[in-house]
């Protein structure tokens, strides 16, 4: 059997004070920095899923007679208004609160 080139990496020798003061955490989850937000016009959506089918994220959700995107997860990509095949799918510009 071979022998590695170098010796393994020694766990034991890292500091444990690595992360630098004052510094907090974050949870950061990809529609707080979307630029572009999708509404669905619910008098178009026929519910044929194609925003569901595309949606790299996976954030549209199921509603009773319409699909709808789960704005946490959404990153505004507008994949879901260029793929609807009726139009119900408009990307608009968000604003802060």
């Amino acid at each position: 059997m071979r022998q590695q080139a170098r010796k393994p990496f020694d766990k034991s020798k890292i500091p444990q004070d690595l992360c630098p003061i004052a510094t907090e955490l974050s949870e950061l989850k990809t529609g707080d920095w979307r630029a572009e937000r999708p509404v669905v016009d619910r008098d178009k959506c026929v519910k044929c899923a194609t925003c569901w089918l595309y949606c790299p994220t996976q954030c549209v959700e199921e509603k009773p007679t319409w699909f709808e995107a789960g704005l946490e997860i959404c990153k505004g990509c507008g994949v879901c208004a260029q793929e609807c095949p009726h139009q119900a799918i408009a990307m608009v510009e968000e604003v802060e609160e």
